[in-house]
């Protein structure tokens, strides 16, 4: 996830409490969607959906914060 933006993610998480908050949030969920996916952690695709929702959300979020940072 922002992988040209490398070193303003390491900026942002050092300097920003809801920076860091969002970021291990999209993680967790990140790490949720791709259990479901792969079938460790299977679960009904209303469900599913609904967390690649709130993931893609909270992406939103960081890009946001870091567009705003580099104003």
């Amino acid at each position: 996830m922002f992988e040209h933006r490398q070193e303003e993610m390491e900026k942002m998480m050092k300097e920003n409490e809801e920076f860091l908050r969002i970021y291990n949030r999209h993680q967790e969920l990140d790490k949720r969607v791709t259990a479901a996916e792969v079938g460790t952690a299977p679960m009904e695709d209303l469900a599913l959906n609904k967390l690649k929702k709130e993931k893609l959300m909270a992406k939103d979020k960081l890009a946001r914060i870091l567009d705003m940072a580099g104003a």
